[in-house]
């Protein structure tokens, strides 16, 4: 009801359980004045004003509950997708970073002073002004991230695994390039002190252990780096002589092998059970073996004076030349690279005969 309806109806009491509408004041009242009458424009009754607790007008007044707002469910799917691809994403990283090729990519390292690596007696010590460079190279197993990367590198070779590594685990190569940058430090320092007319002797120290393959015995008892002095009791010298005596013994022995862990310490005793396994020495080519070892020589040095090599974190043989130089120029007046800047690489014999690149 509005106050239009009052119109033509008789003037009276409102009927009966009828509340009579009280008028809206629109404006100022004085005191003792009848208010202005209703503008006939205004709703009746008034809309509450908007609930401060509910902010912009059009909420909905105070005490009445509404549903909580849900998106469309393809707004929804939209805002999820981009979460989705990126986990995707990561997971496939993840997943690819980890799973080895049968390739290891070779990359140019660096060319730095062998001169930092090489500590000789003061007393015989020489300044050295135009150190040789020792050079290196950076290997990684290849992974199925990494493969496109090196394959657009122009300065990458890749190689396979048996390339690199032999018909030995990959596992190995580390303690395999420990182990000959170990001998190539050796002959390096035997070389150089030879050529200089220093005297140096030799002498067969038993059997290093060169690397184990996979399925055999060796694999579970032996390590690279390990030198074997006995068999039984049996003096072994040289990796002639191991396989030697392992040739008196058959399938199903078991043999107690004098161990040096690492080629230093004192030996210990290691129980072996031999077992003929058949493995593949070259590609194309399998042996049957019973301890499943590489042997190679175990040779200590006597040196006239005390010379240490210490190249960190650089394995392989082929820094064998460079560190003979190196020893060579800080036992010597004057610059054996006549001022020039000289890079070398390759390996090196104890008697100064020079091999080719082999790391």
């Amino acid at each position: 009801m509005t106050a239009d309806d009052d119109e033509g109806q008789p003037e009276g009491p409102a009927p009966t359980g009828v509340p009579t509408p009280v008028p809206e004041f629109t404006g100022p009242v004085s005191a003792g004045a009848d208010p202005a009458p209703p503008d006939p424009t205004t709703r009746w009754p008034p809309p509450p004003p908007p609930s401060p607790a509910m902010g912009a007008p059009g909420a909905p007044p105070p005490g009445v509950m509404t549903p909580p707002s849900v998106r469309p469910p393809a707004e929804r799917r939209r805002r999820r997708w981009p979460w989705i691809v990126l986990a995707v994403l990561v997971v496939t990283v993840a997943v690819a970073s980890r799973v080895n090729l049968d390739d290891y990519a070779i990359q140019p390292g660096t060319a730095q002073s062998v001169q930092q690596f090489i500590t000789v007696p003061p007393a015989r010590s020489h300044p050295v002004t135009h150190p040789v460079l020792l050079t290196d190279v950076q290997i990684a197993r290849v992974t199925a991230l990494s493969y496109l990367f090196y394959k657009v590198q122009g300065d990458t070779d890749l190689q396979p695994v048996s390339a690199v590594v032999g018909p030995f685990p990959p596992s190995q190569l580390v303690a395999q390039g420990n182990l000959e940058m170990s001998q190539a430090e050796s002959a390096a320092k035997a070389a150089a002190l030879t050529h200089l007319g220093y005297p140096v002797s030799a002498s067969a120290a038993g059997a290093v252990v060169a690397g184990t393959f996979a399925g055999t015995p060796a694999e579970s008892t032996l390590s690279v780096g390990d030198v074997i002095t006995a068999i039984d009791g049996v003096p072994v010298t040289t990796a002639t002589g191991l396989t030697a005596t392992l040739a008196h013994y058959h399938s199903g022995q078991t043999v107690t092998l004098s161990v040096e862990p690492g080629g230093s310490g004192p030996a210990r005793p290691v129980t072996v059970t031999l077992r003929a396994t058949r493995v593949e020495v070259a590609p194309g080519e399998t042996v049957v073996v019973n301890l499943g070892i590489q042997p190679e020589d175990q040779v200590d040095y006597h040196y006239p004076f005390p010379v240490t090599i210490n190249v960190a974190d650089i394995g392989g043989p082929s820094a064998g030349l460079a560190m003979t130089l190196g020893v060579m120029d800080a036992l010597t007046d004057g610059s054996i690279t006549g001022g020039h800047v000289v890079a070398a690489t390759g390996t090196i014999a104890a008697d100064g005969t020079v091999g080719a690149v082999g790391g």
